[in-house]
């Protein structure tokens, strides 16, 4: 017996599986905020922001393949290239302001 007939046995659909990790990773974000809003060091709170960036694209692909929605993709891949550039301005302007991450 596999892990999906069991599911299936227990009443659950792939979906649903894919709601409560979307669901954990909305918990880890949260955990994450805190971070990126009370971190002791700039270091920690632009790792923060890139960690909330990535939970947040992992939330859209999850949340598109539960509910079969392809649209939630292509915005989580438009998501992760602004995110990917957030990320290079924040260390282009730490750097030019001396400061090295």
């Amino acid at each position: 017996m596999s892990v999906a007939d069991a599911a299936l046995i227990a009443g659950y659909t792939v979906g649903d599986g894919l709601l409560i990790a979307a669901t954990l990773f909305v918990t880890l974000a949260i955990a994450m905020l805190y971070r990126a809003i009370m971190g002791p060091t700039n270091q920690d709170r632009v790792l923060a922001v890139n960690v909330l960036g990535t939970n947040t694209v992992v939330i859209l692909a999850l949340l598109g393949a539960a509910l079969g929605e392809p649209w939630f993709l292509d915005i989580a891949l438009v998501y992760a290239l602004l995110n990917f550039l957030m990320s290079v301005a924040i260390s282009k302007f730490t750097v030019e302001r001396g400061g090295v991450i």
